[in-house]
């Protein structure tokens, strides 16, 4: 179970397991020890996350309609706005049943769907905007959303089967019919924000959110997308990230290379690796150099600095610039533990 640690320079286990991180233990449980959902250790892990920080901060700043900040759509502000907490809770392993977080999936579909399906990344003006205009619809919004509702249980719903329908489409472009100029720009990851060309961000978040849904839940037009996508992100050596850089961007922007958690809309390699070991690639000779790279970056005990804490963007700090992360080292444990076995 456990011969994927023979990876590493030492064993991050027990410190991942601390109880006093409840949130890092349950979900190491899960990920990395396999433990049923229905286990007693991690029901009572789930059970302490909820009422500790980080999830705790988050959720006491949650209006009683089911909004952080402002009413509106929710993109803004950065990193305090309501689409934000849906992405970071979903993240930290908040528990989906949670009348809060019930509240807050219903407010963002409510708000934050343009009439196409997709999720746009619009911050609303002097009044509030509903729907949200579809030019603004973006792959990496729609991916992060779309990923956190149906890890709270909300793949039936109409809106999510609509905002995935958009997602796959989008991609492949079968029976899309208009693009924009202002947010997704054409087929095949296209976007505003990387001056029209095809966005390797926006094309992981995407299929993090399609990586979610059963296979035998896929339609055909859904897997075509999984598949395009997967080629696109394995069209590079993900080790040096060399994506196509629009807009004046650096290629390779150098987020790549620092490993982060919370993770709003920018992705780094271990995200990329994340991905496509969980649409079936672990094994895949094309990741080894991006292993190679992710093992290069943790310290003697075993454990990965976070490099990108957003540290006074968010409700409340989860780890310190630069430091020993939990957070992270579960990240890459997760990985490593899908490579190795």
């Amino acid at each position: 179970m456990t011969t994927w640690l023979h990876a590493l320079k030492g064993d991050p286990l027990p410190w991942l397991l601390e109880e006093e991180t409840p949130a890092v233990r349950h979900l190491a449980l899960r990920q990395l020890l396999d433990r049923p959902e229905d286990a007693p250790e991690v029901q009572q892990a789930r059970a302490a996350a909820m009422q500790t920080d980080p999830i705790a901060a988050i959720l006491a700043a949650e209006q009683p309609a089911g909004f952080w900040v402002k009413p509106g759509p929710g993109y803004t502000p950065k990193y305090r706005g309501t689409v934000w907490q849906l992405i970071f809770l979903d993240q930290l392993g908040a528990d989906g049943r949670d009348t809060r977080v019930q509240a807050a999936c219903e407010y963002m579909l409510s708000h934050t769907q343009a009439t196409t399906g997709g999720f746009a990344s619009w911050g609303g003006g002097s009044r509030e905007v509903a729907p949200p205009p579809p030019s603004l619809v973006i792959h990496c919004l729609n991916g992060n959303l779309l990923r956190a509702l149906i890890g709270f249980g909300f793949l039936e719903d109409e809106r999510v089967q609509r905002a995935i329908d958009w997602q796959a489409r989008s991609i492949t472009g079968e029976g899309f019919t208009h693009y924009y100029l202002s947010g997704t720009t054409g087929p095949g990851f296209s976007c505003a924000a990387n001056g029209q060309l095809p966005c390797a961000w926006g094309a992981i978040k995407a299929l993090l959110a399609l990586a979610r849904i059963p296979p035998e839940r896929r339609a055909p037009h859904v897997q075509h997308a999984i598949q395009q996508g997967a080629a696109f992100l394995l069209s590079r050596d993900l080790a040096t990230a060399a994506y196509p850089a629009g807009r004046g961007n650096a290629q390779p922007a150098p987020t790549w290379f620092k490993l982060g958690f919370p993770i709003g809309y920018v992705a780094d390699i271990l995200q990329n690796i994340t991905v496509l070991c969980e649409l079936g690639f672990a094994r895949d000779a094309r990741l080894e150099g991006a292993i190679a790279w992710l093992l290069s970056q943790q310290e003697p005990s075993g454990r990965w600095r976070n490099q990108s804490a957003s540290n006074g963007k968010i409700w409340v700090d989860i780890d310190k610039q630069g430091q020993p992360s939990k957070w992270v080292t579960l990240r890459a444990c997760s990985v490593l533990k899908a490579v190795y076995g």
